[in-house]
């Protein structure tokens, strides 16, 4: 199989720019060239390697979940232009000349008005395109689980892109929407949901968000994200000179103290620290990175609110200097950020201390 140069990754539309800043940056960092494009606000961007360079290599070295603002990253074949007479041929013989097959096929829109709007096409395109490419050969059942993408970004304008098993997100879009529970006290709740999600595998849930564990809440109130750690049974300090919710205050898991969360120590050693301040990203990091390098806590999520302008170096500044104090104090530790769907302008970075 031969792969082109081209790497896809889909964003939140706005933050084209971020994250082109980011693929720049850890290519460059892997030894490697190439140049990113994008325009702003069309919810994705192309990364290009230099001529007769493969991207199946870049793109292995280059995990999703390594990379802080993108939903998705494909290996991608260069864009088509189609004749709305028939919008089928041309990527039917860009699928054979590629040499590509795969074991399920994809349509997706960018995370736009104009994308949503797309959706009526590409549901009428399925049934015809999938019958075609099974009979060319190239949607079939055994194919390493390899699937195909069509991103398709206006009625005449399609990308053809490739995942791999382990290297992608399973969800269409890269996007998980979650249903805002009507019981908590503010849609702030399903940041730390999806959090959990993101970071915590499900199979480990029970160990990792069990009953009777021990959680800190830093700028808790109304309780949004102490809603979460309540519902998985954990008991919870919620730090916060703002009011919190009364419901869930009449669970008798949550201990209020009207307290700064930037200084308010643990009593002893919680299983989670849980932060959504407003604040500036250096202050908060400077606050999580004191809990961590003390290990008043095992395992952390916290929000980093990111400037308008210049988010990515804001982030790979915060998550150095968080990395480089840990290993100062030989806290070893596992740690992870991304721009998740219900995150606006913010990331969230998770870290969990190894025994």
């Amino acid at each position: 199989m031969t792969y082109p140069g081209e790497l896809l990754c889909y964003c939140r539309p706005g933050f084209e720019p971020d994250l082109a800043a980011e693929l720049a940056d850890k290519v460059a960092a892997l030894g490697r060239e190439g140049e990113a494009h994008h325009v702003q606000g069309d919810g994705f961007v192309r990364f290009l390697l230099p001529e007769g360079e493969a991207a199946n290599g870049l793109h292995r070295d280059l995990p999703l979940t390594g990379l802080v603002f993108a939903r998705q990253s494909l290996v991608a074949l260069p864009p088509l232009t189609l004749s709305r007479d028939d919008r089928l041929t041309p990527i039917i013989d860009q699928v054979v000349a590629s040499g590509w097959s795969f074991e399920s096929l994809w349509q997706e829109t960018p995370d736009t008005n104009e994308g949503k709007a797309l959706a009526g096409l590409a549901k009428a395109l399925e049934r015809p395109l999938s019958s075609l490419l099974t009979k060319r050969k190239a949607l079939r059942r055994k194919a390493g689980g390899r699937r195909l993408h069509l991103l398709w970004s206006a009625g005449d304008r399609v990308q053809l892109g490739m995942s791999f098993p382990g290297n992608r997100s399973e969800l269409l879009g890269g996007i998980r929407r979650l249903r805002f529970p009507k019981a908590a006290p503010s849609r702030s709740t399903l940041k730390l949901e999806e959090a959990w999600h993101e970071f915590v595998p499900r199979d480990e849930w029970g160990d990792r968000l069990g009953q009777g564990m021990q959680a800190a809440d830093l700028g808790a109130a109304p309780g949004g994200w102490t809603w979460q750690l309540v519902q998985r049974g954990m008991h919870v300090y919620a730090i916060d000179n703002g009011p919190m919710d009364r419901t869930l205050m009449a669970t008798g898991q949550v201990e209020h103290l009207q307290e700064d969360g930037f200084t308010w120590e643990p009593p002893y050693r919680l299983d989670w620290l849980v932060c959504d301040i407003v604040d500036k990203p250096s202050r908060v990091e400077a606050m999580v990175e004191r809990w961590l390098v003390r290990r008043w806590c095992r395992e952390a999520v916290f929000n980093l609110k990111l400037p308008m302008k210049r988010r990515w170096p804001e982030v790979e500044a915060c998550l150095g200097r968080l990395a480089e104090a840990l290993r100062a104090a030989r806290v070893d530790a596992e740690i992870a950020c991304r721009h998740l769907y219900h995150d606006r302008e913010e990331v969230t970075v998770h870290v969990r201390l190894r025994p």
